[in-house]
């Protein structure tokens, strides 16, 4: 069922059990049926979204936020939901990303469980939610539903594309099927291509949730998730987010106040991991989250030319980019921001890298604002 909401946008009323969409986020409708990067179709596919600032009108002033695997497109709080956004201290008036200056706009990836479409949607025919009936889903795919988006908006090219985590693989996939709809990129803790520890880390997150008795193959009830293998692969996700270093800071070997006498938690660390997967279970579908973490695995540069190196000289038309890391990312390392780099320079494209020394490893994009914001907020200003 579609409908118009009280700005005037379009917006879609049926929605499965397993979508979340959060109240400030918008829907626009893509035309037509949908090829994805492997040849399938997809009818009926909806890309949800947030904006903050006010638009140019041609895309020409707007700063396009790629998000990673977990968030929805609430970046920021504004006045259709006042809540805290995933990044709510670097955007808006005044912040990094400078709503007085730009049009920030977020959209939330295709396949994930916000209100775009993925494997949590209701089918066409309104018979249930896709599950693992839907279409085997890629970075590339993100990349087109959001330039298909820009498309209804009539943006034919945007100022800058900014993409942390698995929002830079997105970027990189949207620059290189899409060339010349960006004149800038600010990537952030994000890679060429998968590293094969965060590999085999999200391969074991997936094997874990799978073999949960309660994922019945993928099409559990959405009403009854496996709650036991999401928590566990949570659990396993936070402990590749941070560091080693922080964990030390933090938790040392610091016991909770109420030991379990069996093998339950006994230490400050593991409580925190349990609240951790406690919040996520819940609130993310568990097959968004097993399409969304094989498609992180499966993304490489090289898939858009002979090698990556060819590949990435097909990025030489944007006029600037900036590459973030941090030491202690032991998902992304340190290495493949470099490289990222590297493969840019060579482009010739002006690029800037740093890195940044914060221990709260992967994270930290979200965790050390104070470390980011001078960085990010000194690149915009100049582009």
């Amino acid at each position: 069922m579609t409908g118009v909401d009280d700005t005037g946008e379009t917006v879609t009323g049926a929605a499965a059990p397993g979508e979340r969409r959060p109240p400030a986020s918008r829907i626009v409708e893509l035309p037509g049926a949908f090829r994805t990067w492997c040849g399938d179709t997809v009818p009926g596919v909806r890309v949800a979204y947030e904006s903050w600032g006010e638009p140019a009108g041609d895309g020409s002033n707007t700063l396009v936020v790629f998000t990673g695997l977990s968030p929805s497109a609430h970046a920021a709080s504004c006045e259709r939901d006042p809540s805290p956004g995933w990044w709510e201290a670097m955007i808006g008036p005044g912040r990094a990303l400078d709503t007085n200056r730009f049009h920030v706009l977020c959209f939330n990836s295709l396949g994930s469980c916000f209100g775009s479409t993925g494997p949590a949607s209701l089918r066409p025919d309104g018979e249930g939610p896709w599950q693992v009936d839907f279409p085997e889903l890629r970075i590339e795919d993100m990349a087109t539903a959001a330039a298909l988006a820009l498309d209804e908006f009539g943006y034919s090219r945007v100022h800058g594309i900014v993409g942390p985590s698995m929002g830079g693989m997105t970027a990189l996939a949207f620059l290189l099927r899409h060339p010349g709809r960006a004149r800038h990129l600010l990537s952030i803790s994000s890679a060429v291509g998968a590293a094969p520890f965060a590999i085999a880390v999200r391969s074991l997150q997936r094997e874990i949730v799978r073999y949960d008795p309660q994922w019945q193959e993928g099409r559990y009830p959405p009403e009854q998730p496996p709650v036991g293998g999401m928590r566990m692969a949570r659990k396993l996700g936070m402990a590749s987010y941070r560091s080693p270093q922080e964990w030390a800071q933090r938790f040392g070997r610091e016991k909770v106040e109420k030991p379990d006498p069996g093998f339950g938690p006994r230490f400050q660390i593991e409580s925190y991991l349990a609240a951790h997967a406690d919040k996520f279970v819940g609130g993310f579908d568990p097959n968004c989250y097993l399409y969304l973490s094989r498609a992180m695995d499966l993304f490489d540069v090289a898939d858009h030319g002979q090698d990556r190196d060819e590949a990435m000289a097909r990025l030489h038309y944007l006029e600037s980019a900036c590459v973030l890391g941090v030491e202690s990312d032991i998902l992304f390392p340190l290495e493949q921001q470099k490289a990222l780099a590297r493969g840019l320079e060579g482009a010739g494209v002006g690029t800037e890298f740093h890195a940044l020394p914060c221990i709260q490893g992967h994270d930290a994009f979200l965790a050390d604002t104070d470390s980011f914001a001078p960085v990010v907020a000194d690149y915009l200003r100049r582009i």
